[in-house]
C-alpha cells in the first residue's frame, strides 16, 4: 500500500510513476475522500471538546442545585450529532482504504519505460546455448519416452495443467529441492523455514495478492483459507505486526512449498508440458531490510538466484521488466530466464523483486534503530528457483542425441551418484 502522506503531498508523482505503468487512477477521488475524512475528523474533535467542556458545566450547575436541564438536552443532541459523524468517518475511510487497497506500488526511478515484455532490457547473460547436431526435443516428449513424465495419469487423476512424475524424475524434483535449500543456507546465509501451505485472507492482503488477484488462488471450504500461491506469502508474514530491531536486519528466509495458481486468463498459453502448472513447487527467497540497503540487497538476492543457474550449467539472462511488466506490488524486477532448446528462446525461471514498504505497510511489519523512530521495513523475494522449470532447462539442454540426458555435475550427488537418466 502507499503512504497517504505521498499522495497528499505529491500527488504529480504518485501520477507519474502510475503513468509510467500505463495505469491511471481516480487521484482527485482519492484527495477528495481523504480531505472529507480530515474534516469530519476535525469536525467531530471539536464537538467532543464541547461537549466535554458542557459536561463539567453541567456538573458544576448540578453541584450549585442549578438547572442544568436545557443543557443536557442540548448535550443529548450533540451526542447523536457526534455518533452521525463518527458513522460518516468510518464510511469515508473504508472507501478510502478500499481504493487505496488496489493502487500499484510506484515504480524505482531506475526501471525503464515500457508497456511489455518487449521492452525489457537484457542486463546480462551466463553461459551459450547449446549448439546441437540434431534437433533437441521438448520436455514433453523427452520426458515421456523416458518414462519419467506421465501428464496423461495426472489429469486422469486431476485434470488438466497438472504432472506426474515417476522414477528419475520424481527423485530430480527433490534433488533439486534439495541442491536449492542447502546451497541457500549453507553458502548464501539464509535461515530455512517450512511454513504452513494454507495461509489466510490476512496474510494474502499483506503481500498483496488480495483484494486485487483473488481469481488466480484456489480457496479452500470450509474455513476460508487459500493454498499459498508462492512461499512468498508465508515467509513474508512470518513477521507481519512485528516492530524488528534494525540491528537484526538483514533477516534472510529461503523456503521449499509446494505452489497453487489457478492460471486465470492464461487459457491457450503453455498447455502443455510443465512450464505451466496449477501446482508446482518452487524454493523462494526473502529478505526483510533496512530502506538504504534495500537496493543493494536486491542485486544480492539476484546473484543467489543466479548461482543455482551458474551451478547447474544452464545458460541464462537477465532483464529488467519496464514499468508496463512490472507486477502491481514490485517497485523494481529482475527476472531470470533460462534457455530453452526446443522452443529457441530465453523463458523465465525466477524474479526477483524489491517491494520497498509496499508489503511492509499492508501487513505491519516495522524495525526500530536503538535511537530512533521506528518505520517500515523494505521486503524482497524472489524464485531460488522454480523447481519445475529447472528440471524442463535441465532435461533439454542437457539431452543426448539417444534420447538420454546427461545430468549436471553439482546434482549428481542427490540423485545417489546417478550420472544420466535413460529409459532403463
Amino acid at each position: 500500500m502507499l503512504d497517504i502522506h505521498l499522495l497528499r503531498e505529491n500527488p504529480d508523482a504518485v501520477a507519474a510513476g502510475l503513468g509510467k505503468r500505463g495505469q491511471t487512477a481516480q487521484l482527485e477521488q482519492l484527495l477528495a475522500l481523504d480531505g472529507k475524512r480530515r474534516a469530519l475528523l476535525t469536525e467531530v474533535e471539536a464537538l467532543k471538546r464541547h461537549r466535554n467542556e458542557a459536561s463539567k458545566t453541567i456538573g458544576k450547575m448540578m453541584k450549585d442545585g442549578g438547572d442544568a436541564t436545557a443543557l443536557r438536552n442540548e448535550m443529548k443532541s450533540l451526542g447523536e450529532k457526534v455518533a452521525s459523524i463518527e458513522a460518516e468517518v468510518t464510511e469515508t475511510e473504508t472507501a478510502l482504504q478500499e481504493m487505496m487497497k488496489l493502487l500499484p506500488n510506484l515504480p524505482h526511478e531506475s526501471v525503464p519505460a515500457g508497456t511489455s515484455a518487449e521492452d525489457n532490457p537484457v542486463i546480462r547473460t551466463w553461459g551459450a546455448p547449446r549448439k546441437f547436431d540434431f534437433t533437441p526435443q521438448a520436455h514433453w516428449d523427452l520426458g515421456t519416452a523416458l518414462g519419467i513424465l506421465d501428464f496423461e495419469r495426472a489429469a486422469k487423476i486431476t485434470g488438466a495443467r497438472f504432472a506426474l512424475l515417476t522414477g528419475a524424475g520424481a527423485t530430480l524434483e527433490r534433488a533439486l529441492i534439495n541442491f536449492m535449500l542447502d546451497l541457500h543456507t549453507r553458502e548464501h546465509g539464509y535461515t530455512e523455514v517450512l511454513p504452513p501451505f494454507l495461509v489466510n485472507a490476512t496474510s494474502l492482503y499483506g503481500t498483496g495478492q488480495l483484494p486485487k488477484f483473488e481469481e488466480d488462488l484456489f480457496k479452500v471450504e470450509p474455513g476460508g483459507y487459500y493454498l499459498v500461491p508462492t512461499a512468498e506469502v508465508p515467509v513474508t508474514n512470518i513477521h507481519a505486526g512485528e516492530i524488528l530491531e534494525a540491528e537484526r536486519l538483514p533477516i534472510a528466509y529461503c523456503a521449499y512449498t509446494p505452489c497453487f495458481r489457478s492460471e486465470a486468463g492464461s487459457y491457450g498459453k503453455d498447455v502443455r508440458g510443465l512450464i505451466r502448472q496449477h501446482q508446482f513447487d518452487k524454493v523462494e527467497l526473502v529478505r526483510f531490510s533496512k530502506p538504504q540497503d534495500s537496493y543493494d540487497q536486491l542485486e544480492l538476492l539476484t546473484n543467489h538466484a543466479e548461482e543455482v543457474l551458474k551451478r547447474l550449467g544452464l545458460p541464462y539472462r537477465i532483464v529488467t521488466l519496464c514499468g508496463g511488466d512490472l507486477g502491481n506490488a514490485s517497485a523494481k524486477t529482475y527476472d531470470l530466464e533460462v534457455w530453452l532448446p526446443s522452443q529457441g528462446v530465453y523463458r523465465e525461471i525466477s524474479s526477483c523483486s524489491n517491494f520497498e514498504t509496499y508489503q511492509a505497510r499492508r501487513a505491519g511489519i516495522k524495525a526500530r534503530p536503538k535511537d530512533g523512530k521506528s518505520e517500515f521495513v523494505h521486503t524482497l523475494n524472489g524464485s531460488g528457483l522454480a523447481i519445475g522449470r529447472t528440471l524442463v532447462a535441465i532435461l533439454e539442454n542437457c539431452q543426448e542425441k539417444d534420447g538420454t540426458v546427461t545430468l549436471p555435475q553439482a546434482i549428481r550427488p542427490y540423485m545417489g551418484g546417478l550420472a544420466r537418466i535413460s529409459p532403463d
